[in-house]
């Protein structure tokens, strides 16, 4: 690395070489260069395996923490190089295994940006731009869902933050007393309403506020993994029998494990009747309302009290940024109705401060990527990737139905399809599944994931990758049909990458 003998006044000579400019500039060039050489790789799919397997106590030994006081000489290129080496490669169009988007490279570089300036944003003296950026974003997309002008709302780390935000506004809100600042115990018992088929996250964010395991009641679901809103009475009955105050209903919109659209206006109808608040999970799917072509997905999500959309699933960014918006956006100030003098100077509900409404103090400048990515874009670009991969699913799905050896699950409603290899004979379907995914990984040719449901394993992918082609996808049964056959894996190279 480039050392500078005329350092900054006030820094030793190693801190002026680790500022120095114009050595950031050669690293920037260089770092570029290497991303962009990567790039074209993956998506040429050559020599490129989508998943580079390594065991963890192999991945440790390749990262020893022999670090010196000294600097080491290391060269960052020859660092970064190995990093992207031994990581999984999302932009390689076989990638189809969990919700994680191949990102924008332009969004990557709006990081770069944010990662130097580092301006937090818990108050806006520290993040103006950031904060300004935030609050056209936040509109862009409450718009987009249908909510009226009192919408607002925060951006946040990550759909497992985005739903415990929300989740405690609506406990402020409908607790029927301040458990803020008389705890849980100020009141009866609490319970949510949701099905099986919800995210993980939200049990965990039932268990943060305090509501233990039974303050999750399940509500069944149909035939295609979708809340079914006929049962909300009795899971409701259920709760009151055990003593319990139902404040809100959780609603998936593209549920993880399906895809699944929870059946939004039925079950707003109940939760508008019964005075309770309706919260929507919509990380991966309520993206479906940015095109014409899909947003009857999400009809009814206008009425939800709030929701939460995951920009790193289906809108092209790197993780993390997610939206948490409120139809009532004077509602966003409940989730944590604290003081903190030394930071928060303005009125109580002012926008600028948006630590006031966020789990996070100092937060990364997460609108600066979103904001780009639509400036520079446009809007139009995400609608047609949301629409198109959500029909690329359809297509896979109904040659999954044409094949006589393999099994569909349920015809998917977003990107994300069920199926499983069923060639006549096997007996043990499940040990099946497990061993050619297993194989399939091992070979580096595809990334795909599985899941269990109706008591039996399933195969899952996620068509997430803007670059995945119905050829990828053709490729990837007759690396399935190859594994269960004990053969080597199809060449990582289609006919559509020549």
């Amino acid at each position: 690395m480039p050392r500078r003998s005329d350092a900054p006044l006030g820094l030793t000579a190693s801190l002026g070489a680790a500022f120095d400019p114009e050595a950031f500039r050669g690293e920037g060039r260089r770092l570029v260069d290497l991303l962009a050489d990567y790039l074209a790789r993956a998506q040429a799919r050559e020599g490129l395996p989508v998943l580079p397997a390594a065991e963890p106590a192999e991945a440790l030994a390749c990262w020893p923490a022999a670090f010196e006081p000294e600097p080491s000489g290391v060269s960052p290129e020859a660092l970064f190089a190995r990093v992207v080496d031994g990581s999984n490669h999302l932009h390689h169009p076989r990638y189809v295994g969990h919700q994680v988007t191949a990102p924008l490279p332009l969004a990557a570089l709006a990081d770069l940006v944010a990662a130097l300036l580092n301006n937090g944003m818990a108050v806006y003296e520290m993040g103006p731009v950031a904060t300004a950026m935030e609050r056209r974003v936040l509109r862009f997309l409450a718009d987009a869902l249908g909510f009226g002008a009192d919408a607002d709302g925060v951006l946040t780390h990550g759909g497992s933050v985005g739903n415990l935000t929300a989740l405690l506004a609506a406990r402020q809100a409908k607790a029927g007393f301040d458990v803020w600042r008389g705890g849980t115990g100020a009141g009866p018992p609490l319970a949510i309403l949701s099905s099986a088929q919800t995210h993980y996250c939200v049990r965990r964010a039932a268990a943060i506020l305090g509501l233990g395991e039974a303050g999750l009641v399940d509500v069944a679901v149909d035939e295609r993994f979708r809340m079914r809103p006929d049962d909300l009475p009795a899971a409701m009955a259920r709760a009151w029998a055990a003593g319990r105050r139902v404040i809100a209903v959780v609603a998936s919109a593209g549920s993880t494990a399906t895809g699944a659209f929870d059946p939004l206006p039925e079950i707003a109808d109940f939760c508008a009747s019964r005075g309770l608040w309706l919260h929507v999970d919509g990380a991966h799917g309520a993206a479906a309302a940015l095109s014409p072509r899909t947003a009857a997905k999400v009809a009814g999500i206008e009425r939800a009290d709030s929701v939460v959309l995951d920009a790193h699933k289906m809108m092209l960014m790197p993780a993390l940024v997610t939206a948490v918006l409120y139809r009532d956006g004077h509602r966003s100030w409940d989730a944590f109705a604290q003081e903190a003098s030394y930071l928060f100077h303005g009125p109580d509900d002012s926008w600028t401060d948006v630590g006031t409404r966020t789990l996070e103090c100092t937060k990364k400048m997460l609108s600066l990527k979103l904001y780009a990515s639509l400036s520079v874009y446009g809007t139009r670009l995400f609608g047609d990737y949301v629409a198109e991969s959500f029909a690329r699913a359809r297509r896979f799905a109904q040659r999954v139905r044409e094949s006589p050896d393999f099994e569909l699950l349920v015809e998917p409603e977003c990107n994300i399809v069920c199926f499983r290899l069923a060639p006549p004979g096997v007996q043990d379907l499940d040990a099946l599944q497990a061993r050619v995914r297993e194989r399939v990984l091992a070979s580096g040719a595809f990334y795909l994931v599985q899941t269990r449901l109706q008591g039996a394993l399933w195969l899952r992918i996620t068509i997430i990758n803007a670059a995945t082609t119905d050829d990828d996808l053709s490729a990837l049964l007759d690396a399935l049909r190859a594994a269960s056959r004990d053969e080597p894996a199809p060449s990582g190279e289609t006919a559509s990458a020549r």
